[in-house]
């Protein structure tokens, strides 16, 4: 600007004319400046004021704002169609774009683009001395023509001597390039056209994909790159950039400053995604605030938490499957391949249908927060559904899983627990890309997915088929099952104690339908009680007691309130339940509504029983009775599941894998005491359910038995020992028999089957359909031996064979 004075030069001193300081630093004189305006008598203040100061990153000296020339672009005369263009635009947050970025955009100013740098894209303005005559170079091409010189590189040092001849004539001697670079945020907003070179190139694939659809960028560049962007694209083509943005915050270190790297106040990135990976910080940062332009303090534990909440269960529900899958082939049967979805869609089990539904409720509802670009609510539904998939579905189902309830029924769920995984990785592909990937490229060894990565897979589509009513109904199951557990706790009824029957009360028919019917056997399970009763009248164990909501009423009955209150409190059951009813009720001429009375619903124990026989618990919605009283059928199935216990946690610590073939042998310490044997037998079928196999007296284990661990235990005054051994061949005398000639080939038989690995012969015996043929030992004829006739597999199989 022409007549505005600059006092200071390029290395931050005062110019000749300004005499009396000339060539002193700024800074250096202002000591002297006003000891100068003291002396004048124009002095009207001196004193310190403490603020922030900016001081140049590099050499660590102080700044000086100094004004310079600058060249403009006239962005106020657009500023009606930049307002108009931002609403086309969709962000997330949406606050941002209607607050913060209108309000730039409402005061714009002109944007001074040009800057004196050596490194940038030099401004192509070339201008005559006179200032009279500016030429803009639009292409190469058009500096080549003017210049008659051949451009091969565009960087200042090459093309600042360039000159092109006035068009005036040759008196007015020659143009020369201005000497300013662009500011570099120019570029930055010019990205959607520069980096294909359009206009030279490209024209086609720029115009079908413009305005882009989607950028991402700090709340830092509503000033910045977002105004740049739409700046040049309103100027040029009359439309925003972009058509949706998701704006971020900032991430600051665990303090709450900001994060530097000369204090190193944080810790090193590379660090956190070795220790936790960088799928973990990738979830940390989706699910925080930083999504939605708030700031995050960054905190390593919370990286941590997402590997636990998240890819520890994930995990263990896939290395669940992986080892239930590979268990089948172990036993011989054929190896695993899911079944079709289709098929499965079929399955008569509530918790088949319940996670097909919940798989189902995911992909819809990413689908719909993906397509509002709202990361921050995945994580919240993707840990829920996660905890749904490891602590309901795999553990409700843990028979069915590993084979206990046929095969049949194993596939099937083992191919629910398979498509609910693959489809889980593949919608989360995009938020987890390398841990879903490891997922992926084991499951799809058993499936005809034909893409070599989860990358190429398609999104999943949603079908509709999610069930509301099986998702309600499992979500109470688990209230009850919380609800349920309060009791225990309150009486320290640990769940290895059996009990005897627990009461739902709840008005809705269906629902109890639902937990007496299909879910009856998970609940009774879980809770491990004998009998689920259903009750769907409320008042037959509950009684109500009406109390006047007192800040509300307060104010409007003033002296009335005593006498009012009193009344209410003395609100019998039927007029209580007739006010539910009708939803209103006067006294002493005050009509009170809904809102003036809180009803309080009470657990009214049958007559007869105290307080530590039978208790319940409610959530307002639905209320549990547990029969906490105990008898001799419960006390035994306690006792069994106790010992259970304690043998899973001998497989544990003898690092066993389930698919390890084992015998279980027990022998009770207690001299001639035999209770715990007859309690075992008794409990048979429960303890075969859940190892697979009989618990076996040690005084039946075979001679040649190897030991892997043992344990000594008390549970309830009863002493026992617990042994965990190899599996062994049973010979039985049949064998003997069925051997021809002599008892040598009945031995040879012997020390060539002990020879063998067991869960290989289990394999041909399958294949033979419990058969197999023994022609290779020498000096002997084939021989056909018959599983469970000849010889049996453990000592178990045997017990049970004898036994039954």
């Amino acid at each position: 600007a022409s007549g505005l004075v600059v006092a200071v030069d390029d290395d931050g001193c005062f110019i000749e004319k300004i005499s009396e300081f000339k060539g002193r630093h700024v800074k250096e004189a202002d000591k002297d400046i006003i000891s100068a305006v003291k002396e004048r008598w124009r002095l009207v203040s001196k004193g310190s004021i403490e603020h922030s100061y900016p001081y140049c990153w590099r050499s660590g000296t102080p700044l000086i704002y100094r004004a310079v020339p600058s060249w403009f672009v006239k962005v106020e005369k657009i500023r009606d169609q930049l307002l108009e263009c931002n609403k086309q635009t969709y962000w997330v947050p949406d606050y941002v774009k209607e607050k913060r970025f209108h309000n730039w955009l409402e005061g714009a100013r002109d944007w001074a683009v040009s800057r004196s740098r050596f490194w940038g894209t030099p401004l192509p303005l070339w201008i005559s001395q006179d200032g009279e005559e500016i030429v803009v170079m639009d292409s190469i091409e058009k500096l080549e023509r003017l210049s008659g010189l051949k451009v091969n590189d565009l960087h200042r040092h090459h093309v600042d001597d360039i000159t092109i001849p006035s068009s005036r004539g040759p008196e007015y001697g020659v143009l020369k390039r201005v000497e300013d670079v662009f500011d570099c945020w120019f570029e930055s907003g010019s990205m959607p056209y520069a980096y294909i070179h359009y206009p030279f190139e490209n024209r086609e694939l720029f115009e079908k994909n413009f305005p882009g659809n989607f950028v991402a960028e700090g709340l830092d560049q509503t000033r910045g790159w977002f105004y740049t962007l739409m700046v040049l694209s309103t100027a040029l083509f009359g439309k925003p950039a972009f058509k949706n943005l998701i704006c971020n915050g900032l991430v600051l270190a665990e303090d709450g400053k900001k994060m530097s790297k000369s204090k190193k106040n944080y810790p090193s990135p590379v660090e956190v995604i070795n220790e936790y990976g960088a799928d973990a910080l990738r979830l940390y940062l989706i699910n925080s605030p930083v999504v939605r332009a708030e700031s995050l303090r960054f905190k390593r534990s919370g990286v941590y938490g997402v590997v636990k909440d998240v890819f520890l269960p994930w995990y263990n529900a896939y290395r669940f499957l992986v080892q239930n899958a590979k268990r089948l082939e172990i036993e011989g049967l054929s190896a695993f391949s899911p079944i079709d979805q289709t098929l499965l869609l079929k399955s008569s089990n509530v918790l088949d249908h319940w996670i097909n539904s919940a798989t189902e409720s995911l992909v819809s509802f990413v689908h719909q927060e993906m397509d509002a670009y709202r990361l921050y609510t995945v994580v919240p539904y993707l840990v829920k559904y996660i905890d749904n998939l490891t602590n309901i579905y795999v553990r409700f189902n843990r028979k069915r899983l590993k084979g206990r309830t046929g095969e049949e029924d194993c596939r099937v769920s083992l191919s629910t627990l398979y498509h609910a995984l693959v489809t889980t990785c593949v919608v989360m592909a995009p938020f987890t890309p390398f841990f879903t990937e490891a997922l992926y490229q084991n499951l799809r060894k058993v499936s005809s997915k034909p893409e070599d990565s989860i990358h190429f897979c398609s999104f999943p589509s949603t079908t509709g088929e999610s069930d509301e009513r099986v998702e309600q109904s499992v979500n109470r199951m688990m209230t009850i099952i919380d609800l349920a557990r309060n009791i225990r706790e309150r009486h320290n009824k640990a769940l290895k104690t059996p009990l005897k029957e627990m009461v739902i009360v709840h008005p809705d028919n269906e629902f109890l339908e639902d937990i007496t019917g299909k879910l009856k056997e998970y609940v009774m399970e879980e809770m491990n009680v004998k009998t689920v009763t259903p009750c769907n009248d409320p008042m037959l164990y509950a009684s109500l007691r009406a109390e006047p909501n007192f800040s509300v009423l307060g104010k409007r009955l003033g002296k009335d309130m005593g006498k009012v209150s009193n009344e209410v409190k003395k609100m019998t059951q039927e007029q209580i339940l007739a006010f539910e009813q009708s939803g209103e009720i006067s006294f002493f001429g005050h009509c009170l509504k809904l809102d003036d009375i809180k009803v309080v619903r009470q657990f009214k124990r049958p007559a007869d029983v105290t307080e530590k026989e039978i208790d319940a618990a409610g959530d307002g919605d639905v209320l549990v009775i547990l029969d906490l009283r105990a008898d001799q059928s419960l006390f035994e199935a306690g006792v069994a599941r106790e010992v259970v216990n304690r043998i899973q946690k001998l497989r544990k610590t003898a690092q066993l894998e389930p698919t390890d073939l084992v015998d279980v042998y027990y022998k009770s310490v207690d001299n001639g005491n035999n209770t715990l044997e007859e309690i075992l037998q008794s409990q048979d079928q429960y303890i075969r359910d859940v190892l697979g196999n009989s618990l076996i007296p040690k005084a039946m284990a075979p001679p040649n038995v190897v030991v892997i661990c043992e344990e000594f235990h008390n549970v309830h005054d009863m002493s026992f020992a617990i042994y965990i051994a190899r599996s062994s061949t049973v010979f039985t005398p049949d064998l003997l028999a069925h051997a021809p000639g002599s008892s040598d080939h009945f031995d040879a038989l012997k020390i060539y089957l002990l020879s063998r690995s067991i869960s290989r012969l289990k394999n041909e015996f399958q294949t033979g359909n419990g058969k197999i043929t023994v022609d290779c030992i020498e000096g002997f004829s084939p021989i056909d031996l018959q599983l469970g006739k000849h010889v049996f597999l453990s000592v178990g199989d045997f017990y049970q064979a004898n036994r039954s």
